[in-house]
């Protein structure tokens, strides 16, 4: 997988918290009716502060549709990927990517 840094992609979307050679911690948002471009997450634990339903967009052209409540935690290994915020609110995550 060639690695596509969230914050450099999206620099409105992802904003980095704090970073050292093991971990890496990023906040997520995503307005309502908006998407952010492709980008790649190493293994990660991703805990929703304020969830919604989401589109994800697969490079190869598939898509996931998902209903995130708020306070949900998810974990999925290395992938790239880019999310559409498919609701009526704006979704905000902490996203703890191990390197």
């Amino acid at each position: 997988m060639t690695y596509i840094d969230p914050v450099k992609a999206s620099p409105d979307n992802y904003k980095l918290l704090f970073e050292n050679d093991k971990h890496r911690v990023l906040e997520m948002s995503l307005k309502a009716g908006k998407s952010d471009n492709e980008h790649s997450h190493p293994s990660e634990v991703v805990y929703f502060i304020s969830g919604g339903s989401a589109k994800i967009h697969l490079p190869d052209g598939q898509t996931m549709e998902a209903e995130v409540p708020d306070g949900h935690v998810m974990e999925s290994d290395g992938w790239t990927h880019r999310v559409e915020n498919a609701g009526t609110k704006d979704i905000k995550a902490i996203i703890f990517e191990i390197k």
